[in-house]
């Protein structure tokens, strides 16, 4: 009784059941269930050591990264916690606004995944296996065509898209309203040697920068965030130089209403026609609105817009 006792206790933690739940689905290391579970690392790494004491997860060590999965003793109802199985199962299959934010986080992970190995042709050539491929290569590569310019990455999150612009920009200046994200992201910078960025926090509707600082401005995944997506796009204009360029990247229109509450989206992304008009309503002129690539079965797809600054 004590032992059952233990372990009721140990799963009436709601993070330790989706964390199970994940581990269900996939091996997953410390730094891909934190991104997932919107976790500390550290209390991440709590649980899954508590979750490894009672036998319920295993752990495996492949190159640098440990990974960890569902023990396939409980999954096969097998072994001293055979008769949790049922009980999990059952468990895994309701249907909430968590568990949905984390089957998207961890599709996100799986995409990532694929793009640094295959699934990059058409033909014979797709399913092809060519160790150090990626579209992040790709993209650094490419970067190096651009000219030496000022860049604004407006709602810069955790940096990763500042950083990589930060290797042909002249400057970049990274914009986001979180102090924590934001001191995060500088973490980051140092660790790679990154020094020609300025960090500022701000909001998108008030971008803390003088009027024509940059030659393009950069939104990415940012503008379902802004209350006024309208007055953002505005900010975006005022900062940059006559004849100077918004690339926004965001989602599509789509039905997927908990992104609200769990991810603090305050717009269920956009209409082509609708992102159209707020960036033309900006004052740019030469607007383009493009599909970008869409996964069957995914409810996310990108819109990817242009727009340029009069001279």
């Amino acid at each position: 009784m004590k032992s059952a006792s233990a372990l009721m206790r140990l799963l009436g933690d709601e993070a330790r059941l989706r964390l199970l739940r994940l581990l269900d689905r996939e091996s997953l290391n410390v730094t891909e269930l934190t991104a997932v579970l919107g976790l500390a690392q550290s209390g991440v790494s709590r649980h899954l050591g508590l979750l490894k004491e009672a036998r319920l997860v295993t752990e495996e060590r492949s190159g640098s990264f440990t990974w960890y999965r569902l023990n396939p003793e409980v999954q096969a109802g097998e072994g001293p916690n055979a008769a949790l199985w049922p009980w999990l199962v059952s468990t895994f299959g309701i249907v909430t606004a968590a568990t949905k934010a984390d089957d998207s986080r961890l599709e996100e992970i799986r995409r990532v995944r694929r793009e640094n190995f295959d699934q990059h042709g058409g033909g014979e050539e797709r399913g092809q296996l060519v160790p150090g491929r990626s579209w992040a290569a790709w993209s650094r590569a490419l970067g190096l065509l651009l000219p030496a310019v000022d860049v604004a990455d407006l709602g810069c999150g955790e940096g990763y898209l500042t950083i990589e612009a930060a290797h042909w920009a002249r400057r970049v200046y990274a914009i986001d309203r979180s102090a924590e994200v934001l001191a995060r992201a500088k973490q980051m910078a140092r660790r790679k040697r990154v020094k020609n960025i300025t960090w500022k926090r701000g909001e998108l509707e008030k971008v803390p920068l003088p009027d024509g600082t940059v030659d393009l401005a950069i939104a990415s995944q940012a503008l379902h965030h802004a209350k006024e997506p309208a007055t953002a796009l505005a900010e975006a204009h005022r900062i940059l130089k006559p004849g100077g360029r918004v690339l926004i990247l965001d989602l599509r229109k789509h039905e997927e209403a908990w992104v609200q509450e769990s991810l603090g989206d305050e717009w269920l992304g956009f209409a082509p026609d609708h992102l159209e008009s707020l960036i033309t309503g900006a004052g740019f002129d030469h607007v383009t609105v493009r599909s970008g690539a869409r996964k069957a079965g995914d409810p996310f797809a990108v819109l990817i817009a242009i727009g340029t600054r009069k001279q």
